[in-house]
């Protein structure tokens, strides 16, 4: 055999051995992940189980899987939570159990966990935002509780407006805004629209309950303080307006001056354009000086003395405080600049320079 048949044979016997080598390796891999797939298994579905009543679970908003696991395993759900985190991940469903409530048992293995948490929750989340009106809450509520077009229109018309009292008082049937509390709640899917408009209303009469008894001192109605506690909320820039924009509220209706707010003007607007028209309202848009003029409201404050008839949206514990303990000042009039920081003053000609000095 020449030099170069020998040199072939080497190259084919190193060939071969790297092969052989490539099947042992990809053999004991293989082989691996049957023991960790099948031990898995084995151990996530024989574990024995006590018999359970189902019970509902809570997967928080922006919870990642291992909190997810971490919870399922301090409420007994699971007992090994990186058993849960890997049987998420084996099942290609990292991340996607969406925040809610979800109906599962101790009974079950985490196989069967992961299938009911990857499932359409039971509950949902739905954070209501300071400052909204009713319909842009029914808007929320309609979109996370999968309202049809009807029940969504029912419950601004209807559903918002009955069977509610107040902290002290039968409140009218028209009286429907104001009173739906901005918070974060988890509620039923399938809940009835009235039930959830009483759910809002109850946590609304909860919020305000602490404030009842200096309400009652300071002889002020809780109407009045919702209706002056709403305009503070649409024209604060922060919750370190609403003392100062509460002071001046106070002082233009103490001195029987007209209170020409903006945004009670905005909500006139809007109410007309949402009930002549089918389309999407946009919802406290910047107000052309036109609409002042044009806006023939009882909510129009440049034309009509006094509060408007009822609250203008749905306002905050911050408004709601402010409104009850305003800031002592002798301003009439304010204004904020384009980084938002507020300016008042004692008279027109002031507010007129301040005009100069911080909006031209």
């Amino acid at each position: 055999m020449d030099s170069a048949d020998k040199n072939q044979s080497f190259e084919d016997f190193a060939l071969e051995r790297k092969a052989s080598r490539r099947i042992r390796i990809l053999s004991l891999i293989i082989g691996a992940l049957v023991v960790i797939f099948g031990g898995t298994y084995f151990f996530t579905m024989s574990a024995p189980r006590i018999i359970a009543p189902e019970e509902p679970f809570v997967v928080p908003l922006n919870a990642t899987p291992d909190k997810i696991a971490n919870l399922l395993g301090t409420q007994g759900f699971v007992r090994h939570p990186m058993v849960f985190e890997f049987v998420l991940k084996l099942r290609g469903l990292n991340g996607m159990t969406e925040p809610g409530a979800y109906t599962i048992s101790k009974s079950m293995n985490v196989w069967q966990i992961t299938s009911v948490l990857s499932d359409v929750a039971s509950g949902v989340w739905v954070v209501i935002p300071e400052g909204l009106r009713k319909e842009e809450i029914a808007e929320l509520l309609a979109a996370k509780l999968q309202w049809t077009s009807a029940e969504k229109t029912k419950w601004i018309s209807t559903d918002s407006t009955r069977n509610w009292t107040a902290v002290s008082a039968p409140v009218d049937q028209g009286y429907s805004e104001g009173v739906y509390f901005p918070e974060t709640y988890l509620l039923p899917v399938g809940e009835a629209p009235t039930t959830t408009a009483r759910r809002l209303q109850v946590q609304f009469a909860q919020e305000y309950a602490p404030y009842a008894q200096e309400v009652t001192r300071q002889n002020i109605k809780w109407t009045t303080l919702i209706k002056i506690a709403s305009i503070i909320q649409r024209e604060a820039h922060g919750a370190s307006d609403m003392p100062l924009i509460s002071g001046i509220i106070w002082n233009r209706l103490l001195g029987s001056m007209p209170l020409d707010i903006d945004a009670t003007v905005q909500y006139a607007r809007d109410s007309a354009l949402y009930k002549s028209s089918a389309a999407a309202v946009d919802w406290w848009a910047p107000l052309r000086a036109s609409a002042i003029r044009q806006t023939d409201s009882p909510y129009n404050t440049y034309l009509h003395a006094g509060l408007p008839p009822t609250p203008i949206c749905n306002p905050g514990l911050d408004a709601i405080k402010a409104a009850l303990f305003p800031s002592k000042t002798d301003c009439l009039y304010y204004l904020h600049d384009s980084a938002g920081q507020i300016h008042c003053s004692a008279t027109y000609a002031g507010q007129q320079q301040n005009i100069q000095k911080y909006l031209r």
